[in-house]
């Protein structure tokens, strides 16, 4: 029997599907290309905005037209929020959530043998069980995801996430390490810290952990070079939480703060929690107290009462702050959001607009970045074979400048080497190796 996999959305979910790969390898099947013939299609969704049902519906649909006699499960946040609406889509077999990924070879085998749908999701707004989801065969990839925490109680409003992923939950810190060991042990340099909302980690566990205490235990690790954190809330980093990783050694120094907005109208509308003066405060931190350190983050444009002032607010915001790489994303109303019913919704010519001069204003802080290492040795983590660019390797720096490396040598995949940075591009570096 085969399976393949579509993953939607997060990193998060990418580490949910090599979980469930797993699983089905256990019980004798092999995992084959989502574009080829194969006996069971997993769709693990997205539904963060309305492009992600639309591509979930559509990857159903694509996978019925490969096989009308597979089975086909549908996992994660779409089938969460709509299970009534995904069972009915025609072909689909399987119906789980967002808490129950881990029984899906069961529900697989069970509707295969008797021949009925299998529809199981569970209310998870109340949920604090963590998914131990575990990988422990780990397949050709040079970085590793490591899904340390689920859920989110920050209830933007105009997110659906706390409602699909449920109740914020982490896993046990034991396990965790033992994961790290695990992960070192297969030879990975590289590991990134995953969550839904990673700062929460430890929230609801006993003995004050903390996600600066996990990472401690884990910089004790030998074989893992490099400790990457997902996105993070700014609210994070603290003084004292920044002259703590200060003294880190593995820890990249390269951190994604969510911003959403540089008006305070919008993030007030938006209940971000914070201002965005205190945004930039722990930005001129983190750059004063850390060498290299580079932030990315995510802007909405088009929020509903957006003014011009407002947008320009952000505009400038941004071009003062300089941050490496900025996200650009149109709001999305979705259905049973309080975004989704607030006055003054925006017409998409306007967001249209807006998107593209952020966008523009990107390219030039992120080429601005690079071009500050033009000249500068600098380690970087080797990936794999640039597509169309024969004998050009791309890897990534500690700080995630993407670099790409003229190398006509083999096995580099997966090592550490290092690289002198010779031009800056729009969004990447051409580099050499030393």
């Amino acid at each position: 029997m085969n399976v393949a996999f579509a993953t939607l959305g997060c990193k998060v979910n990418q580490y949910d599907s090599e979980a469930m790969a797993e699983k089905f390898i256990r019980e004798g099947y092999s995992v084959v290309d989502f574009n080829e013939v194969s006996d069971v299609y997993v769709i693990n969704t997205c539904t963060v905005t309305n492009m992600g049902d639309r591509k979930s519906r559509q990857i159903i649909g694509r996978a019925r037209k490969l096989n009308e006699n597979a089975i086909i499960a549908v996992v994660g946040c779409y089938s969460q929020m709509a299970p009534k609406e995904v069972s009915k889509i025609p072909g689909v077999n399987v119906v789980l959530g967002t808490r129950n990924k881990g029984d899906v070879v069961y529900f697989v085998n069970k509707a295969k043998d008797e021949g009925q749908n299998q529809v199981h999701v569970e209310g998870v707004l109340k949920n604090k069980k963590f998914e131990n989801l575990n990988i422990e065969e780990y397949q050709d990839k040079t970085r590793a995801f490591l899904k340390i925490q689920d859920g989110c109680n920050r209830f933007c409003t105009y997110c659906l996430i706390p409602y699909a992923r449920g109740a914020v939950c982490s896993k046990d810190p034991i396990k965790v390490i033992e994961e790290v060991k695990s992960l070192a042990s297969h030879g990975f340099k590289e590991i990134i810290l995953s969550g839904i909302h990673t700062a929460s980690y430890g929230l609801e566990l006993e003995g004050n952990i903390t996600l600066i205490n996990l990472i401690e235990e884990i910089e004790k690790v030998d074989g893992i070079e490099r400790i990457r954190i997902g996105s993070i809330e700014p609210a994070f980093f603290t003084p004292e939480v920044i002259e703590k990783i200060k003294g880190f050694k593995k820890l990249c120094p390269h951190f994604h703060l969510s911003l959403q907005s540089g008006s305070d109208g919008t993030l007030k509308r938006m209940n971000r929690r914070y201002e965005a003066k205190e945004y930039e405060m722990s930005v001129k931190l983190l750059r004063k107290t850390l060498k290299d350190v580079s932030i990315s983050t995510d802007v909405i444009v088009g929020f509903p009462g957006e003014t011009e002032e407002e947008f320009n607010e952000t505009y400038e915001y941004l071009k003062r702050l300089k941050l490496t790489k900025t996200h650009i994303f149109k709001f999305s109303p979705r259905k049973g959001t309080k975004a989704a019913d607030m006055p003054n919704q925006l017409d998409g010519k306007i967001k249209e607009q807006r998107s593209k001069m952020l966008i523009k204003l990107n390219g030039i802080n992120e080429k601005s970045f690079i071009e500050k290492y033009v000249g500068k040795e600098m380690d970087a983590l080797m990936e794999f074979e640039v597509p169309g660019k024969a004998g050009i390797v791309e890897g990534y720096t500690k700080n995630y400048i993407k670099v790409e490396v003229p190398c006509n040598c083999t096995d580099v995949r997966g090592k550490i080497l290092k690289i002198n940075i010779e031009k800056a591009e729009t969004n990447f570096a051409v580099a050499k190796l030393v």
